[in-house]
């Protein structure tokens, strides 16, 4: 779980960077798309994963045991 939350925090950081860099520095129109298609995706699922990697408090014990893996 340490390494899904430290890389979810990871891909994050990057992808909030590589964002704002788009609004700010105004590049060329190829370079604003793929920003939009690589990073806007991973933003949204790096804030999935920090909210799943996140155990309820009566899930805790149960998380130990079995790890999440799906529904």
């Amino acid at each position: 779980m340490n390494k899904l939350n430290f890389y979810s925090y990871l891909f994050l950081i990057i992808s909030t960077i590589m964002l704002l860099y788009g609004l700010i520095f105004n590049p060329n129109d190829w370079i604003v798309y793929t920003i939009a298609i690589i990073f806007i995706p991973l933003f949204i699922l790096s804030l999935g994963f920090i909210t799943m990697a996140k155990p309820k408090k009566e899930d805790e014990e149960e998380r130990v045991q079995e790890p999440f893996i799906g529904f």
